[in-house]
């Protein structure tokens, strides 16, 4: 049985026949991993936490900035003004409403190098990413190691997601073959409703309790999606995995190997993010490097630099993401000149 203390925080929730006081007792004792704390990421993590989830990952490579307060529920503008990592910035609300809770923030981008020690122990991944190339690489860890995992995208007013139990049903290679083509929306070009994004985290959130107390055959297998403005739905089916399936049938893991592995380029906002390789960097003296070059300001966890019309970031670990242009190249040179090689 759960304590005192805790049956009372939850005892609504533990009323609901679905969970009940086991249930209960699994969620405090799991340990989950959400890969992106932006919109969807920062809802998921709200309210997996409130639910008493008892170990919370919270991996990002960003920070905060005002464009996130329409939509990102974990963030202050005192955040924003601060330029806070969004990992720390999340954990310590999470700390402010549930000490119960332990998170584990992470101020990292997943790569094929690093994935196995971010995710080491997770029951369960959700995904709050804005790319495809991290998804594919997430579903290739899931899928190699038997870890389910739920994709889950907003955009516009378009909010999809689906449950991808490795082995039992259709995984993201399943659905998605190839990574879509073409120019696709972002919450740059399309803007975005955070309407659709709490729809889309609620979803993945219920479903995530489903696992996490074992009721596994209550879980949707379907891909879903809403268009909240124009009051459409629509389901694909995903029970199964797909035959010929490059992931689940021929296990192969292209991208946990790192093929073709691209700078990437941050949700439509004109920035590129570079990480040439992992070195760590003394932000304070980095600073003092950088003050005869443009204006600059740095704390514990991120610099800021701007040189016009560039403005960059550069994180502990040496990585960057430059804002200011969307040429790799343009950006690699700035971190050369600035940072060095």
């Amino acid at each position: 049985m759960i304590s005192l203390e805790l049956d009372e925080r939850y005892s609504r929730q533990v009323l609901f026949p679905g969970i009940g006081h086991e249930g209960q007792r699994k969620l405090t004792e799991s340990r989950i991993a959400i890969v992106g704390c932006g919109a969807t990421g920062s809802a998921l993590a709200s309210l997996l936490a409130r639910a008493g989830v008892g170990t919370i990952h919270i991996i990002d490579r960003d920070y905060v900035e005002p464009s996130n307060l329409q939509r990102q529920s974990l963030f202050e503008e005192s955040d924003a003004a601060d330029s806070l990592p969004k990992a720390i910035a999340a954990a310590r609300k999470i700390a402010a409403f549930n000490s119960q809770v332990v998170v584990e923030p992470h101020v990292a981008d997943v790569t094929p190098g690093n994935i196995a020690a971010l995710l080491a122990g997770a029951q369960l991944l959700l995904d709050g990413t804005d790319n495809f190339e991290t998804r594919y690489l997430i579903n290739d860890f899931a899928v190699r190691n038997s870890v389910p995992w739920i994709y889950t995208a907003a955009v516009g007013s378009y909010a999809v997601t689906l449950n991808i139990l490795p082995g039992r049903t259709a995984c993201l290679g399943c659905m998605f073959p190839d990574p879509p083509r073409g120019t696709l929306e972002t919450c740059e070009t399309a803007g975005i409703l955070n309407s659709a994004v709490n729809l889309a985290a609620a979803i993945a959130a219920t479903e995530a309790l489903k696992l996490l107390v074992g009721a596994v055959e209550k879980l949707r297998r379907t891909l879903l999606s809403f268009d909240v403005w124009q009051n459409e739905r629509a389901e694909v089916a995903a029970d199964k995995p797909r035959p010929g399936c490059r992931t689940c049938d021929q296990h192969e893991f292209p991208h946990l190997a790192g093929e073709g592995r691209p700078h990437i380029t941050l949700c439509g906002r004109n920035s590129v993010q570079i990480h040439e390789r992992e070195r760590p960097v003394d932000l304070a003296q980095m600073s003092e490097r950088l003050k005869p070059h443009g204006t600059v300001r740095h704390n514990s966890f991120v610099l800021k630099f701007w040189h016009a019309p560039y403005e960059m970031t550069l994180f502990p670990d040496g990585r960057a993401i430059i804002k200011g242009t969307s040429n790799t190249a343009v950006a690699r040179s700035l971190y050369a000149r600035y940072v060095g090689t």
